[in-house]
């Protein structure tokens, strides 16, 4: 039957799989949220009614305090993370941003959970607008410490690529190891990037405005469906 080779198709096991996962229901929430921002701004400037922007301005508000509900807690893992990393033996640069990236991020995750306690009315607070800003400042230091780590490990692979034999057997085997490291590299840095305007826009670090964010969060939270959609394969 039609309806037996729909429900027992390995894609549709690998989608159960993928949702159950929780980074996989937040890069799915956060594709959601950050195309509602665009697509609502893309409303506002082509003069569309205000109806018709109010859902979509409802799912970007909606989603993100879920998101932050689901983020409650990371802080832990993140500062495990960071201790690990500092443990680590390796290329001192990479080992440094790791732990720097960690940190940040275990600082910017223990102010997200306090912000959303207030923007959940469960606790309110009343410095909620720096609570809210110091989040933002310790996202983009720990964005920035991937940025740099990026960077520093594509020179790293052209350095190994200009070393290799290609007309080796095994130089062969090892530049086609390389080309999917920086393939890899190449991916998560443009995440990254993308995922700098926000903060940027946010702090007013830079004047960018929600059809940039909204497009460029969409984009970065796309190859975080796609990336963990492989790892769920």
């Amino acid at each position: 039957m039609v309806a037996d080779a729909v429900i027992y198709h390995p894609t549709v096991a690998h989608y159960l799989r993928f949702v159950a996962t929780t980074v996989g229901c937040d890069k799915i929430l956060r594709t959601l949220q950050y195309f509602s921002r665009f697509y609502s701004w893309y409303l506002f400037r082509t003069n569309a009614t205000a109806s018709s922007i109010v859902p979509f301005d409802a799912i970007k508000k909606q989603f993100l305090l879920t998101r932050k509900l689901m983020r409650v807690g990371k802080n832990v893992e993140h500062l495990k993370a960071a201790a690990v990393a500092a443990d680590s033996k390796g290329d001192a640069v990479l080992k440094y941003c790791a732990v720097g990236r960690q940190l940040a991020f275990a600082v910017y995750f223990s102010f997200d959970t306090v912000d959303y306690l207030h923007a959940a009315g469960i606790r309110k607070s009343a410095n909620a607008k720096r609570v809210h800003k110091e989040a933002l400042r310790f996202w983009f230091v720990g964005i920035t410490f991937n940025v740099v780590a990026g960077l520093y490990a594509l020179w790293q692979l052209r350095q190994k690529e200009q070393r290799i034999d290609k007309k080796d057997g095994e130089g062969v085997v090892e530049s086609k190891k390389l080309t999917k490291e920086r393939t890899a590299t190449n991916i998560q840095l443009i995440s990254d990037l993308c995922d700098m305007t926000i903060p940027l826009s946010a702090l007013e670090y830079a004047n960018l405005d929600d059809g940039i964010v909204g497009l460029a969060g969409t984009v970065s939270s796309l190859l975080g469906v796609w990336s963990q959609w492989k790892k769920t394969a």
